[in-house]
């Protein structure tokens, strides 16, 4: 059973060693950051691209999680640079000091080792939106005109939802009565009112889709959202120490107009041009800098999923086992202690996903580490249970019988109770792996990569493509390892102890 299983387990790690990172150069690291809508990204690539000119060995870690997962990354160093704007500095960052202006902000984030780029050049505030038709009929034209519309579905991004900032200060601020109020992913806002699901919902104001979609955006008369100046933020000790890449990213300032920004999110969301392409093409014209793009084709970028993907189940897999079914034979011996380790597994299964993502990251930052940790986690209670089970499953006369040979309890563990409960631990080391497998495509919102990746980028570009891209080797990963564990189960386990009466 042990080599069969290290078999299984060296095929899941294959990749574990070679997480990708795409990287050119072979100067200086730049670890650079974006959030998961176009415009973040398109400004991630231009300042990638920009380093790599520079010799810099710079590397995207794309779409990652909201603001305060970006923030708390690059203040941990594990960031070095990323576009942000100067509102949500202000209003959610450093809500609670009331910064009056920009040199006031500058200051604060000196105190925190941070240094802030002067303004792009454009400004993308928060506004609302709804159908230009919708809203003709009903005389909206104003924010504080949905106060006459209380039946209105109100439809906003997840961030915008708890910013300090975003809905519940609007809603104070207009006095708005509206309780048909949901939260949801910004991009699918945009489908949702086109289908009528929703009626209102928030919009960027260098967005592509709201000249694509037809919308009118409100007028915002009672001046609630502050300006939100596009800028660079990026750690002090990264400037000093690489100074002529920090040079060569600060070209950025003032070349980005909002008729710039809007054109470069249209042709990266409505005409699906890679984000990398359209930055290169814009650094080309707009300051002379020929970056070079290289066009990953899909067989290559599957793979170099597979390999993120197979290393972030394998690691966290091959870690639960080695906890897991040790847990599982104190349990079966003890049962009062047993109880307690089920119970606490059983309670980790039930935090959602994403929460525990989120919880990981202030340990264990961005990247591979704590989606590894999570799965690790979630992959406990299968395993432990059904080592218990199987062991305390055993009956009682094969024990006596092992006692009255004269082994002692470590032989009787590995050569009698181990084989005989093997069905029911491979069973729940098969479930484990499974579920691992799904619940990996969330890692990308940390900067793990796998398949979520394509996942992500194709719900934000509405790319039905991207997403089964990511979708189907997913489900054919799940099928492999669910297929390669009933194979296991068949070589090492007699026919009369399965538990599922294969042939």
């Amino acid at each position: 059973m042990r080599a069969a299983l290290c078999g299984v387990l060296g095929l899941l790690l294959l990749g574990a060693c070679t997480e990708a990172s795409v990287t050119e150069g072979g100067g200086p690291p730049v670890r650079v950051g974006s959030k998961k809508f176009t415009e973040s990204v398109l400004l991630g690539e231009m300042v990638t691209q920009l380093a790599r000119g520079a010799g810099a060995n710079a590397v995207h870690r794309r779409e990652l999680g909201g603001t305060t997962v970006l923030w708390e990354a690059l203040r941990r160093g594990e960031l070095d640079i990323y576009p942000e704007y100067t509102g949500t500095l202000r209003q959610e960052l450093f809500s609670r000091r009331h910064l009056a202006d920009d040199a006031a902000l500058a200051k604060a984030l000196a105190e925190e080792g941070l240094r802030m780029s002067r303004p792009l050049g454009f400004n993308n505030t928060y506004a609302l939106g709804m159908k230009e038709a919708e809203a003709e009929k009903s005389g909206i034209r104003r924010i504080s005109d949905l106060r006459q519309h209380p039946e209105l579905k109100l439809g906003f991004s997840n961030e915008f939802m708890d910013r300090a900032d975003g809905w519940p200060a609007l809603r104070a601020r207009y006095q708005l009565p509206q309780r048909d109020v949901r939260g949801l992913d910004h991009d699918l806002a945009y489908r949702g009112m086109d289908s009528g699901a929703i009626d209102v919902t928030d919009l960027y104001s260098t967005d592509a889709e709201i000249a694509a979609y037809t919308l009118r955006v409100l007028e915002d008369d009672l001046h609630h959202f502050p300006a939100y100046d596009a800028v660079l933020v990026y750690r002090a000790d990264w400037a000093e120490r690489e100074p002529r890449v920090a040079d060569a990213v600060l070209r950025l300032e003032g070349h980005l107009s909002e008729q710039d920004m809007v054109a470069l999110n249209a042709r990266a969301r409505l005409e699906r041009v890679p984000e990398s392409r359209v930055s290169a093409d814009f650094l080309a014209s707009r300051l002379g800098v020929a970056a070079k793009v290289r066009d990953e084709g899909a067989v290559s970028r599957v793979w170099r999923r597979t390999r993120e993907h197979l290393s972030l189940v394998g690691v966290s897999l091959a870690a639960a086992i080695a906890l897991a079914v040790p847990l599982g034979v104190l349990a079966s011996r003890r049962p009062r202690l047993g109880q307690g380790v089920l119970g606490f597994t059983s309670i980790v299964q039930t935090v959602p996903s994403l929460a525990l993502l989120v919880f990981m990251i202030p340990l264990l930052g961005i990247g591979s580490r704590p989606a590894i940790a999570a799965l690790f986690l979630y992959s406990l209670l299968p395993i432990v249970r059904n080592t218990t089970a199987g062991l305390s499953g055993i009956p009682g006369e094969l024990r006596e019988s092992a006692e009255a040979l004269g082994l002692p309890p470590r032989a009787r563990l590995w050569r009698i109770e181990l084989p005989l409960a093997a069905p029911s631990i491979l069973a729940g080391i098969q479930t484990a792996a499974v579920i691992n497998v799904g619940t990996a495509t969330l890692g990308a919102l940390v900067g793990a990569g796998g398949y979520g990746q394509p996942i992500l980028t194709g719900i934000r570009l509405d790319d039905v493509g991207l997403i089964l891209e990511g979708a189907v080797p997913a489900a054919v990963l799940a099928l492999l390892v669910s297929g390669l564990f009933e194979l296991v189960e068949r070589g090492v386990v007699p026919r009369g102890l399965r538990l599922r009466g294969d042939p």
